[in-house]
Formats: structure tokens, sequence, C-alpha cells
């Protein structure tokens, strides 16, 4: 075990999901709830720069959601300015009658107030100082992990991403098994921002077992993540044993199940939902829960997700598709950028894996199996078939689709009949300049 992580408080990065919420007009029931959250924030801890961040006129992310206050801004910032006072006096005291680690010691607390009114430009500098004067390898690493943070309040992909390659470096040269394993998780996460499901997946699921960076998500967040990104990602067979029958998945899955639904998954008959009405796949209407809390009782939609895919319930599995699109992916900030291609991706994969089993299968037969109308199936078959997504034919007359396995050993014939020839190609090539030196010799 190493030592407990430093810098880990700041910068809080729950706020940076109400600031999500804010900016996502889809979320409108939530926004009375995020703005209060970020203004009893910027109140309590005098998180001036972040107060303009946000409501300044002309450049604030969410100008004119509220009314900017001028003397509210100027008392802010005089009383982070006093706070900021008394750190730096206590840091020269130290510079002059103590040692260099009482110095680290205050310019770490500086760099943390910087970091926890959200003012992104000083935060970096004053980690940075620190990261010369620290030294520690788990302190720079957890430095470098702060410095991480602070880009990812400001979805600055390209600063986590340097920031991530900054600490993987440090911890090939001895960092201890915690870090190492607090890192995953950030690259994990960072992965999913980018779409990189594949490479995310087995960083998130090996994280769920040693699970300790809370400051950058909750536990059962992670579990979301890698519970979406192993369904999309993993080959059959890992995704029953890293995903379905994994025992930090089905402890989240599993214990919110119960409080809300029979054990077969569905809806308790017994509970008073309010409804609303929502367009599945294929155009079909059903009525689902209008509050994110009574959604399919916390995460049984993911469960009923994960199982209908894995046991071939099509049906199911489509209606618990735009049950995770409503709760999950249109309400989180590192998923709904990605929300739209998480579908379709998710679609595409149910129709390879029911393709794969015939060779022959009807358009009404498949229609059916996935509860959506035969045109709307076409349509979306259509879509893949182009670009070599899906392995198949569509017989429209006949009304059948024909699978188009591709022949593996015929490709890996005619790539070695290429790559023979390129070969032999640079052999006769360099024989011929071999011969015109000797030539010249002569």
């Amino acid at each position: 075990m190493g030592s407990d992580p430093l810098y880990a408080k700041y910068p809080n990065l729950s706020l940076s999901h109400h600031i999500f919420v804010l900016r996502n007009p889809a979320l409108a029931a939530n926004h009375s709830a995020s703005q209060k959250t970020l203004a009893d924030s910027i109140t309590e801890q005098k998180q001036a720069p972040l107060y303009r961040y946000l409501y300044h006129p002309t450049d604030g992310v969410l100008a004119g959601l509220k009314q900017w206050d001028e003397s509210f801004y100027d008392e802010l910032t005089a009383q982070g300015k006093k706070e900021l006072e008394g750190y730096e006096n206590e840091m020269k005291e130290a510079e002059e009658k103590a040692g260099e680690t009482e110095v680290t010691e205050w310019m770490g607390k500086i760099a943390e107030f910087w970091a926890r009114v959200c003012d992104k430009d000083k935060a970096l500098a004053a980690f940075e100082t620190l990261y010369k004067k620290t030294p520690t390898l788990g302190g720079k690493i957890d430095i470098v992990l702060a410095i991480t943070r602070m880009h990812m309040f400001f979805d600055d992909k390209i600063g986590v991403t340097k920031n991530i390659d900054r600490a993987k470096q440090l911890i090939e040269t001895g960092g201890d098994w915690d870090r190492r394993n607090r890192l995953k998780a950030y690259q994990g996460i960072h992965l999913l921002s980018i779409r990189s499901y594949s490479l995310a997946a087995p960083l998130l699921l090996d994280s769920l077992s040693t699970f300790t960076s809370s400051e950058i998500c909750k536990y059962e967040t992670l579990v979301l993540y890698a519970v979406l990104a192993g369904t999309i990602s993993l080959k059959r067979v890992d995704f029953k044993s890293r995903v379905i029958d994994s025992a930090e998945v089905l402890a989240v899955l599993g214990s919110r199940r119960d409080e809300n639904f029979t054990p077969s998954a569905q809806p308790n008959p017994n509970a008073a939902i309010a409804t609303k009405t929502v367009i599945l796949p294929g155009g079909s209407v059903e009525k689902l829960p209008a509050s994110s809390d009574d959604l399919w009782g916390g995460f049984t939609s993911l469960e009923t997700l994960v199982n209908s895919l894995y046991t071939c319930d099509y049906k199911r599995f489509f209606i618990a598709l735009a049950e995770v699109e409503e709760k999950f992916l249109k309400r989180d900030r590192i998923l709904c950028e990605h929300r739209m291609w998480y579908v379709r991706e998710m679609r595409r994969r149910s129709y390879a894996q029911l393709l794969e089993s015939y060779r022959v299968v009807g358009l009404e037969s498949m229609a059916n199996a996935f509860g959506v109308s035969v045109d709307w199936l076409d349509k979306d078959l259509s879509k893949f078939i182009p670009s070599k997504g899906l392995n198949c034919t569509i017989d429209k007359v006949n009304g059948i689709i024909e699978t188009t396995r591709p022949d593996n050993k015929n490709r890996q014939y005619q790539d070695v009949v290429k790559q023979g020839d390129a070969l032999l190609t640079k052999l006769q090539r360099y024989g011929q300049a071999v011969r015109l030196r000797g030539s010249e010799r002569v």
C-alpha cells in the first residue's frame, strides 16, 4: 500500500456535472437543483473565478442564465484574496524559520486554494511550481493527477491526455500499487470521453475491485461506465465472465433491483410511478417512469440491457436500450456526447449477434424478434451494410436477409501473396543495386 493521496479533494468534479446539466436544455427539469448547488458552493467556498467563468455577461459559459452581480463578485474576490494572503504569509514565515517540508506544505495549500475556487490557469501554475519542489515520487504523481482533474473539470481533453501520459511515465519508474490503480480509473474515464470504449473497458473493469478514486466519481458511477464499455466492446465469452458474472457488478446492479422490483426485473406492480411517453427504436411508443430516481428502479434497466443481450431477448433488449439512453446516457456529462453513436453501435451489435447464427433469416421474423416493423428494420440494417458493419444482404423481394460470411482463409492467402510480391520486388531492386555497385568497382 502507498501513502494516502495528496491534493485529492479539489477541484470538486461534481460541480462540473451541474454545469453540464445547466448547459443541456433537455435536462431543464433538473436546472433549479443544479443552480442551487452551484450557488451554495460559490458562496461557501468563495469561488469568485468560478462565478465569473459561469455567469459573466460577456464570456460566461452560462451567461444570461443568472443575473450578474458585480458587488457579489467583488465580495467573493476580497474574501479569497484575504484567505490567500494568510497562506502566503505562512509560507514566507516557513521560508525564514522552517525547512523545505513546511514550505512545500504551504505551497500545496495555495495550489489547493486555486483548485478549490476553480481558477484553472492559476491552479495549474501553482501545481507546476509545487511539482518542481516536491521530492517524493508519490507526491509528484498526486500533483499530476490533481492537474489532470483540473483539465477534466474544464473538459480539456488534450490536457487530460497529456497529463495521464505524464502520470504513466512517473508510475513506471516506481509508483505504488494504490496510485497505479487510481490511474486506471482516470485513464478509463478519459477514454470513454473520447469514445475509445474498447480500450476503456478492461481498465474500468480492473478498477472495480480496487477502486479508491472517489475524487473523480462514485463507485456506482464507475460500475455504470464499466458495464456500458464492456457491453459494447467485449467478446461474448469475456462479456459473460467480466460483466454478467462479475461479483462487483452484481453487487451494485442486484442491490438496487430488490428495493422496488420483483425478481423478474419487471416493474413492481404495487409501486406508484409517474410516467412519460417515450418513442422507442422502430417508432413504437412506451410509457416510462418520468422521474430519474424511479426509472426502472435504479440500475435495473442497465441489468436488463446486459442480460437480454446475452440471452438474445432482443425485444426486451431494445426497450432496455431506450431506457438506458433516457436515464444514463442523456444525463451523464461523460456519456452524453457520444450517446447517439453508442445506441447505434449497440443496435448493430445485437443485429450481428442474431445474424451470426443463421445463413438466411426472414426479414419479418427478425423484425418480430426485435419488436419493430419490417420497414424500420430494413432502413436500419441499410445503415450498416454498406460500411461492412454487418456482413449480410437484404432480398426485399423474397423478404429474407442472407449473411455473407467473410472468407478469412482466402483473405489471409491473398494478403500473403500481396506481401510476398512486394518483398520479391524489393529484393530484386536490392540485387540490381548491389550488382551495379560491383561493376562500378571493376
